[in-house]
């Protein structure tokens, strides 16, 4: 298994991906945990195994499938990843971040990042919709980054400025289309951790402490990865749980997890009717 991500490795999957796909997308959308329902309202989609694309690794989590979609929604040609890698999974973070420079050589110009995320804003509850405004990338921060190692400049330059991480206009798209539907949208600083454990009491302390909003397991190399392309990036967290949601006497780890997959089954048409207004909304203002 690859631990850095040359240039032909990207090629060589684009390449592949290309022939079977039903359209040139614009929009690259990454499907967390819960939410992969929304390939449903795909027209005329075509899915790709990500164990049939060359270089490509298998996600091992429930509620990720594993797989590419592509089609049109909302007037939008996109491909989805249904299911995304996790660092977790024993995957290097530059492996995270190969479909995301895949998609990028097909032809995205957009990334939209979804994410299940535990809420530490006192405010949040579980079923809150955030729009991430920045993020903390805590494994990054200690080494554990997409764009280590050689730089080829076809992806980006050696030292990129990826700030803003989150595209400003993107943001007030969905801002207009969460007040149009009515919809309570929170806002906010998303931090990744390594996991796959959940935080400690005093973990989760440090990073309220840190400035952050919400914290989940992923995103952030994502997000790093296509800022480093040149990629603009919309990021939505579903709060799924928040502290104290969980008693002392119910720690199990799969019960967690199942309650992430719930929410996220609740939140689906929510979520769903909200991403894909900003999709109208970019397609109106194309």
């Amino acid at each position: 298994m690859a631990s850095v991500v040359n240039y032909e490795m990207v090629e060589y999957a684009a390449a592949y991906l290309e022939g079977r796909l039903s359209v040139h997308p614009r929009v690259a959308m990454v499907l967390g945990s819960g939410l992969s329902d929304l390939t449903d309202q795909v027209a005329d989609p075509l899915p790709v195994d990500y164990g049939d694309v060359p270089h490509m690794v298998t996600s091992t989590v429930q509620g990720h499938q594993g797989r590419f979609v592509s089609g049109t929604l909302r007037g939008q040609p996109v491909i989805m990843m249904q299911g995304r890698l996790h660092f977790y999974e024993g995957y290097s973070a530059a492996m995270v971040g190969f479909p995301i420079r895949v998609m990028r050589h097909l032809g995205a110009e957009i990334l939209v990042v979804t994410n299940a995320a535990g809420g530490l804003h006192p405010d949040f509850q579980a079923g809150d919709l955030m729009c991430i405004t920045d993020h903390l990338f805590l494994p990054g921060l200690a080494g554990h980054h997409p764009l280590r190692g050689p730089n080829d400049e076809r992806f980006g330059p050696r030292f990129p400025d990826v700030t803003p991480p989150y595209d400003p206009d993107l943001q007030r798209l969905l801002r207009e289309e969460a007040h149009a539907q009515d919809v309570t949208l929170r806002k906010g600083v998303y931090a990744m951790v390594a996991g796959p454990s959940y935080e400690t009491p005093a973990e989760i302390r440090f990073l309220r402490a840190l400035g952050a909003d919400a914290v989940g397991m992923s995103t952030a190399p994502e997000v790093v990865v296509a800022r480093h392309a040149g990629m603009r990036v919309l990021g939505v967290s579903l709060i799924t749980n928040v502290p104290g949601d969980f008693s002392t006497d119910d720690q199990d780890p799969e019960a967690m997890h199942k309650q992430v997959l719930t929410v996220g089954e609740h939140a689906v048409p929510t979520m769903a009717r909200l991403l894909t207004g900003v999709l109208s909304r970019m397609t109106s203002e194309k």
